[in-house]
């Protein structure tokens, strides 16, 4: 990454491999001189872009998502570098980003409006959607680029050019997201801002319209308290309770391991909280320490991103009361964290009411299906959750009354450019994914013109 010229003062970061611990490169971190500069070159660029026709940005949309399939391994490798992932996690996450671009370069022409027509007598009305004009996007360390793009491509579809402040700790694939993005779209419309919090603050209260954040619920209520009058959309995380019924299906196990283990569990929406009616709660505590004993870290999952997550995970596992704590298999070094669950722990464990972030379930159990339900809700994330069950009435009942933004049945981590990812309550407030997303960077203006 090259440093930044205008704050000699800025300290230089050191980034490290997460699979090693080795050095792999430094960075010194965006001061005040350059986030006002990147800012007002984005403030420039705005304009020119909100000025071509949807026609023309779904074209160049179209030629990035063409770059970015086209140097697939060198993204991958950069991913892999930030991140730890396994190739095979880091190179779908990379095909998922070509495919939201091309999602939305097409999503920007089929824009729908309330209705126009004759409303006051003598007067013609019509409703224009317009861009806010820059939008910041902070954005976390677990999928770097892809979270880059679920916040870029709807916003970029809707007319806006936008400025990238990536994690710390994985700044690499932005940058070359970027170098695409002036090639494909225009200098300045897409740019990346590497550097630490402090660049973060800088950018937050910098001369940008609109502030996309995901992350920690803390960092999502500083930045909103920082944005003032200025709109935000926040992603801040989730726990998600997974409903296990005694009919539930036999691939349950398996496919709970599996969507705990992808990405070491850093995943917002990751199956979290287990919660059985009391008469299966032994069948699935067997069943699911079973299914994780297959998954092997450094085989089938990579590491945690760095040391402060890593001491994270440690602490919220010491302070567990759980009676049993069953790991899986796989390696232990460094930031490498097997599989584990959590079994006999009470309902305000550490480990059941914050968000772990890590390859870990814990498993509780209910009288019933109504006290199991509320077990679900007793949380104040409210991201995503899942039922398992073969009763398709009792599932549809369930998640109809769980306080999600997504839901999944006898699946869990499911998700395509066509269906909306939100959040309530303390995992924030927004869509992403979606056409509804092209409104989070969007505002309507009326038009009434007398006739």
């Amino acid at each position: 990454m090259a440093p930044s010229t205008d704050s000699p003062a800025a300290p230089v970061l050191h980034l490290t491999d997460p699979r090693t611990g080795h050095p792999r490169g430094t960075l010194v971190p965006g001061r005040a001189g350059e986030v006002a500069g990147t800012a007002a070159r984005a403030r420039a660029a705005a304009g020119r872009w909100r000025a071509l026709t949807p026609r023309e940005r779904e074209r160049r949309l179209d030629a990035l998502a063409d770059l970015v399939e086209r140097h697939l391994t060198e993204y991958t490798l950069l991913e892999q570098a930030g991140t730890g992932k396994p190739e095979a996690e880091a190179a779908g996450e990379i095909r998922e980003v070509a495919d939201l671009f091309r999602f939305y370069a097409g999503a920007a022409r089929t824009g729908t409006a309330p209705a126009a027509g004759r409303y006051l007598p003598g007067h013609e009305s019509w409703v224009r959607w317009e861009p806010v004009g820059v939008v910041a996007a902070v954005v976390p360390w677990n999928y770097p680029l892809l979270m880059a793009a679920w916040r870029c491509a709807p916003a970029l579809a809707a007319g806006n050019a936008v400025i990238v402040k990536p994690a710390e700790t994985t700044p690499d694939s932005a940058a070359l997201l970027a170098t695409h993005a002036a090639e494909a779209l225009g200098e300045d419309v897409l740019t990346v801002l590497a550097g630490d919090r402090e660049t973060g603050r800088l950018l937050v209260a910098g001369d940008v319209d609109l502030i996309a954040f995901t992350g920690s619920a803390a960092a999502g209520a500083d930045i909103a308290a920082r944005a003032g009058h200025r709109r935000v959309s926040l992603e801040l995380g989730g726990n998600s309770p997974v409903l296990v019924l005694p009919d539930a299906p036999a691939h349950t196990w398996s496919a709970l391991a599996a969507a705990c283990t992808y990405n070491a569990g850093q995943s917002c929406a990751a199956p979290a909280r287990v919660i059985t009616l009391t008469e299966n709660h032994e069948q699935a505590v067997t069943a699911l320490a079973a299914a994780l004993g297959e998954r092997e870290a450094g085989r089938d999952f990579g590491p945690l991103n760095n040391p402060d997550q890593a001491a994270r995970y440690d602490r919220i596992l010491a302070a567990s009361a759980a009676k049993r704590s069953l790991p899986g298999p796989g390696r232990t070094d460094g930031l490498w964290r097997p599989a584990r669950l959590l079994a006999d722990l009470p309902d305000d464990d550490p480990a059941v009411v914050e968000e772990v972030f890590g390859p870990l379930l814990t498993v509780q159990h209910a009288p019933t299906v109504e006290a199991a339900l509320a077990l679900a809700n007793a949380v104040p994330q409210a991201l995503a959750a899942s039922v398992w069950t073969g009763g398709l009435s009792a599932a549809l009942d369930l998640t109809a009354r769980l306080d999600a933004g997504e839901t999944w049945i006898n699946c869990h981590l499911v998700q395509t450019a066509e269906l909306p990812h939100s959040g309530r309550g303390a995992s924030g407030q927004g869509t992403d994914l979606s056409t509804l997303a092209l409104h989070e960077y969007q505002r309507p203006k009326t038009v009434t013109a007398r006739l």
